[in-house]
């Protein structure tokens, strides 16, 4: 209702020239409705949040101008719709002269224009759910006439959610951080999967660890490098465990690992011994039993162009830090056949806690290249339901936690579990579910 009741009012005020020719009220009757009318506007396009109304409480300041930004492009929306139906009026009743409208029109559009304005570098800058290719779009249409009303009434609905989402996240922040639900007896390690790191230039786990920290957890990362076989980057983890009991003074600790990260954990507990300092393993969408994709695609694929990419990977990330890369190592210990080798040999310890977690995809359009094409290829070969990379049978280890999914055709990909590309999923907010985990392995004692 404010909002409707704000949008006519602005409607008003910038039909000052019609509403002057057809009423002509004494000037000191103009000039105070004027001041006020002017006063009203540039209020809301200073704080259009102020105006509406959403409890602002729980937002952020970045969350309260992008809120903003939506209203000032939902006023903007419904101002000129409104704007058309009045003129539509004015033409069939024709008793105003042209010069009038036209004079009219014009100051409309410039304050009804700089509202959108606002709203559309709002949105720009603030937005962290609108997908670069939306936001050129939008950048370089927004002045088109009627396209510019269809496509930010859908970028807007996105940018609405976004504050919607950090808004409740906030307001359950607010409401447990008192409780300390993620102070878990032992710290937490969180160990990356293959072909990423965790400790520079880019957060492999996106907004989770935020999250997890502000609940009362004690977050520390594996570290190891990004492709290496699995034997390596075990011991890599072993040392890493060392050291942060070493630090902490904790006895055991917790490990949260994702994708060949849970290979890595399992290696370094039963084979490296690892297993009287460590509480519970968690892994996530981690191929247990083999990506069957991996041995088709290093048969298929000429010898040449597989010794090409892995060079080409390993100089790469030589250059980011890694010491001593190795693509192949990694790769090759995905396959199906190494796993049933890897799964003889690197038996669960009773020491330790040994639980899983899977996603699915529901359809390849849930997540882009390559995990689409790879969507493809397990459905093909071996017909499962998959999260682009992992069969959910290969995921199963230990207890299992169940499969996490949302209706439609969306899904859950693999890169979606560890918060990949920040984006809010209508019916999975990834953070809460790490949250949750961490919750029950402190309810269970760990």
């Amino acid at each position: 209702m404010r909002k409707i009741l704000t949008t006519s009012f602005l409607v008003v005020v910038c039909n000052f020239i019609l509403w002057n020719h057809l009423l002509q009220p004494k000037k000191s009757v103009l000039i105070v409705c004027l001041i006020f009318g002017v006063l009203v506007y540039f209020a809301f396009s200073i704080l259009p949040e102020r105006f509406s109304e959403r409890n602002l409480k729980y937002m952020t300041l970045r969350m309260k101008a992008l809120y903003g930004g939506c209203e000032l492009l939902t006023v903007f929306g419904y101002g000129f719709m409104l704007e058309v139906v009045l003129y539509v009026i004015l033409f069939f009743v024709g008793k105003i002269s042209w010069k009038v409208l036209v004079g009219n029109f014009l100051v409309f559009l410039v304050l009804f224009l700089f509202l959108e304005i606002q709203g559309v570098i709002r949105l720009l800058l603030l937005s962290k759910q609108i997908k670069i290719g939306r936001k050129l779009i939008l950048m370089l249409f927004w002045w088109i006439p009627l396209f510019n009303i269809y496509f930010i009434r859908k970028i807007t609905r996105v940018a609405r959610v976004e504050c919607e989402v950090e808004s409740h996240i906030a307001q359950m922040d607010a409401a447990r951080v008192e409780n300390h639900i993620c102070q878990t007896k032992y710290p937490i390690l969180m160990v990356h999967g293959v072909f990423f790191r965790d400790w520079q230039f880019f957060n492999y786990w996106g907004r989770i660890p935020k999250e997890l920290v502000k609940n009362g957890a004690h977050v520390y990362y594996g570290k190891q490098e990004s492709a290496l076989a699995i034997e390596e980057s075990g011991k890599e983890l072993s040392i890493q465990i060392d050291q942060i009991l070493a630090e902490t003074g904790a006895e055991k600790l917790n490990i949260i690992a994702h994708s060949k990260g849970g290979l890595d954990s399992r290696y370094a507990i039963s084979q490296l011994k690892m297993y009287p300092k460590v509480a519970s393993l968690t892994t996530i969408n981690t191929p247990h039993l083999g990506c069957k994709w991996a041995d088709i695609l290093l048969k298929k694929l000429p010898p040449g162009i597989v010794n090409q990419v892995a060079k080409t990977y390993n100089r790469m990330f030589k250059r980011l830090g890694d010491s001593h890369p190795d693509f192949m190592g990694a790769v090759c210990d995905l396959t199906e056949a190494r796993m049933v080798s890897f799964n003889q040999e690197v038996e669960n310890q009773p020491e330790v806690l040994y639980q899983s977690v899977m996603s699915k995809m529901n359809s390849p359009k849930s997540a882009g290249f390559p995990l689409n094409l790879t969507y493809r290829i397990i459905n093909r070969l071996q017909k499962e339901e998959n999260d682009g990379l992992v069969p959910i049978t290969s995921g199963k280890w230990g207890d299992y936690l169940g499969d996490v999914s949302v209706r439609g055709r969306r899904g859950i990909s693999h890169g979606d579990m560890i918060d990949l590309f920040r984006e809010n999923i209508d019916g999975f907010e990834v953070r809460n579910f790490y949250v949750d985990l961490i919750k029950d392995l402190k309810n269970k004692g760990y």
